[in-house]
């Protein structure tokens, strides 16, 4: 789809573009036209610093001609190539078109090697020191910049290497994590909870569960305020994968640790998004990364 809003910017592109390239040209055609009167010792009559004089030497024809087919490509160029506005050229070409081309020929030659790998099992994948730098290159260039090049993630990151799931970990639930990706929100709750009061005995009653540091009696007056964030975490505050809702009993804290990163949460909500994959990567690269994801927290398959 053209960059361009309306037709005007199009054409504004196109006229600026062929004014600069005939004012050229003519450009030449005056300046090889143009005789320069010439003195008896063929100098043009300026004279510097008293007795510096220019020569009436010509421009040479094979330099004009050099200038004369740099125009003439040019115009070819725009007729062959994008460059004029919104015209596409006459081989309809495009960066993303020969990226994808690239793309397609580099999966084409990779798709007997990724066969291979796709026909094991996760477990037994996860054994193969082949496929898995293969998963770890995968995992690099396509993982790592928010999971980190060591897999423990960071704040609002998940560590990929704990066991600890928001939405599973099985191979399966891995694959369809990377194909579809994941969009993790929590409301803000202040409302549900109640007072500021109220939302830090949640807190602390939150930091209970896995036995973090807390006020105990803040604590214990949080417990019945709890109930609003039961309907997705659980009473018992183990969490609930099928919604993507965190365990709180873990001591795993996704986004900060502490009263205040807790109330922050509870007051403000919390939105993340893992964006799918299935655009980048083709089925057996995403088998192969997942089985590298999965082999990161589950060690004993490598010995």
């Amino acid at each position: 789809m053209s960059d361009f809003i309306n037709n005007f910017w199009s054409m504004y592109v196109v006229a600026l573009t062929l004014l600069g390239i005939f004012g050229c040209l003519l450009l030449l055609i005056m300046v090889a036209r143009k005789k320069v009167p010439s003195a008896s010792d063929n100098t043009t009559g300026h004279v510097w610093d008293e007795d510096l004089r220019e020569l009436n030497n010509p421009m040479p024809k094979w330099w004009m001609g050099l200038f004369v087919i740099t125009v003439v490509f040019s115009l070819a160029y725009l007729v062959i190539y994008p460059g004029l506005g919104s015209y596409n050229g006459k081989l309809d070409w495009s960066q993303t078109g020969a990226y994808q081309k690239e793309v397609a020929k580099a999966q084409a030659d990779l798709e007997p090697l990724y066969a291979k790998f796709t026909a094991m099992p996760t477990e037994e994948m996860a054994k193969d020191p082949q496929a898995m730098a293969i998963g770890e290159r995968l995992f690099m260039n396509n993982c790592a910049q928010c999971h980190g090049s060591d897999a423990r993630g960071g704040k609002s990151f998940p560590n990929l290497t704990d066991g600890d799931w928001l939405h599973g970990g099985t191979p399966e639930k891995i694959k369809e994590t990377i194909t579809n990706g994941r969009i993790g929100m929590m409301p803000p709750m202040a409302a549900a909870v109640g007072t500021g009061e109220d939302v830090r005995n949640v807190a602390n009653y939150v930091l209970s569960l896995s036995g973090s540091p807390h006020d105990a009696v803040k604590a214990s007056l949080g417990k019945s305020k709890f109930v609003a964030c039961a309907a997705c975490h659980g009473m018992d505050g183990k969490g609930n994968q099928a919604m993507g809702a965190p365990n709180l009993t873990d001591d795993v804290w996704l986004h900060g640790w502490g009263e205040q990163a807790i109330m922050n949460i509870v007051n403000n909500g919390k939105h993340n998004e893992m964006p799918a994959q299935k655009e980048k990567l083709t089925e057996a690269q995403i088998a192969v990364l997942a089985s590298y994801v999965w082999s990161l927290s589950n060690t004993q398959t490598q010995k």
